[in-house]
């Protein structure tokens, strides 16, 4: 789990806009097992650890029902330290009658639900980096079959107790209305390395050589649309740099090739040719 820290940059947080945060606060602490670090009244910030942000969540006063076919949030991707771990999801998930999806990705193992908003959520578990294979500088992933009967043998006869302190916001994977211009700004703009190209379809990057800390998709439509402000979906996600000087670099980089960079307080937050919106962290 090396590739979630300095000096590599990548995915800190997630902000998540919902319909009822009641609702969603349930869901999160029951199915997922976040535990409530900060709460308002229309707002939750939630964390593995007691004091590490992971996700939070909020309920405008206008909120509407998410969009489909828009960009956004495909999925947010909690890392969990070990398979052990994850195969005491699995088992958790199963138990409560948790619609699922699952897969096996070379690289890691992974399984999927959406909240009560239909926001896409990715619970997975790293395979050893030494044993990913790489050929002509991208690395190799596949979406095959999970054998979730060998997983759930790594169980040990542990019960799932909740997300390991450990847990991490692993990557991201977001909706996108073209690749040309989004792969500008990620690599140009943002300072990410390809590490895996399907066509137009898909872009995977990263830094440090992890398998992705961002996945980029054209699935919703080449030209789709933002979703409306107050839709339920993705608010912003952080990037964290390594350093002030590496941040700096990152907005001067952004200005030259004409994105939109704000500064309030010391603070830089930007967005994407598609209108997912991103602040820049150290």
């Amino acid at each position: 789990m090396k590739f979630q820290q300095k000096p590599y940059t990548f995915v800190s947080q997630v902000d998540l806009k919902v319909e009822n945060l009641e609702r969603s606060l349930s869901f999160y602490k029951q199915v997922i097992g976040f535990q409530i670090l900060e709460q308002s009244e229309r707002k939750a910030t939630l964390t593995a650890d007691g004091k590490t942000p992971l996700l939070s969540i909020e309920q405008p006063e206008d909120v509407k029902g998410k969009e489909p076919r828009t960009t956004g949030l495909y999925h947010f991707a909690l890392l969990l330290p070990s398979r052990a771990d994850l195969a005491k999801a699995l088992q958790h998930f199963i138990k409560m009658n948790i619609r699922l999806g699952a897969s096996d990705h070379l690289v890691s193992e992974a399984l999927y639900l959406d909240d009560p908003d239909g926001n896409g959520i990715e619970i997975y578990a790293d395979r050893p980096s030494s044993t990913w294979s790489w050929k002509d500088g991208q690395v190799v992933m596949a979406t095959e079959p999970l054998n979730a009967e060998n997983l759930l043998t790594e169980t040990n006869g542990e019960q799932w107790n909740g997300l390991p302190q450990d847990t991490l916001m692993g990557h991201i994977h977001l909706h996108v209305s073209e690749l040309e211009k989004t792969k500008e700004f990620y690599l140009e703009g943002l300072g990410f390395d390809l590490v895996t190209q399907y066509g137009s379809q898909a872009l995977f990057i990263s830094t440090g050589g992890y398998h992705h800390h961002i996945g980029l998709n054209t699935w919703n439509g080449i030209g789709a649309k933002s979703p409306s402000k107050n839709s339920a979906g993705m608010k912003w996600f952080s990037l964290v740099y390594p350093t002030e000087e590496a941040r700096k670099n990152v907005v001067n980089q952004l200005k030259n090739i004409g994105a939109a960079i704000q500064e309030d307080n010391g603070e830089f937050n930007t967005e994407d040719p598609s209108g997912n919106r991103i602040r820049l962290l150290i």
